[in-house]
C-alpha cells in the first residue's frame, strides 16, 4: 500500500504525529490504513485522517453537532451520531479544544450502544 504522506508537505506528517500523541492520551487504539485514509480505531473508528498536500483532513465521530468555526463540515449520520470534519494546517491546531473533541470521539468508539459510555 502506498505511503499516504508521499505527496504531502513535511508539516502534514508532523500534524499526524501530534494527533496520534493526543489520541494515545485517550487510551489504546490501532491504526487501519485504507486506500486514501487512516482510521484510528478503538472498538470502532473514532477518527479518520486524510493527508492532503499542505493540510490534514480530520473526521471525528460525535454525539452531537458542534458550533465552531473550526468545523468545516458536519453531518448527522444517525439519530445519535455526527461526523465532524476539520482541516488541520499546523501542528498547533492539535490544541486543547481539538483534544476535547478527540476524547469524546474516543469514548463513543468504546460504547456498545448509542448513548452508553
Amino acid at each position: 500500500m502506498p505511503d499516504l504522506f508521499d505527496r504531502s508537505e513535511p508539516v502534514v506528517s508532523e500534524i499526524f504525529r501530534r494527533l496520534k500523541a493526543a489520541a494515545k492520551e485517550c487510551g489504546p487504539f490501532k491504526e487501519e490504513q485504507k486506500q486514501t485514509s487512516i482510521h484510528l480505531v478503538r472498538n470502532t473508528a473514532f477518527a479518520g485522517v486524510r493527508p492532503q498536500k499542505s493540510s490534514l483532513l480530520l473526521t471525528l465521530k460525535s454525539s452531537k453537532g458542534v458550533a465552531s468555526s473550526r468545523i468545516a463540515k458536519q453531518e448527522r449520520v444517525s439519530a445519535n451520531r455526527w461526523h465532524l470534519d476539520l482541516k488541520l494546517h499546523s501542528p498547533a491546531d492539535v490544541d486543547k479544544e481539538l483534544k476535547g473533541w478527540l476524547k469524546a470521539a474516543y469514548a463513543l468508539a468504546g460504547s456498545s450502544a448509542p448513548g452508553t459510555k
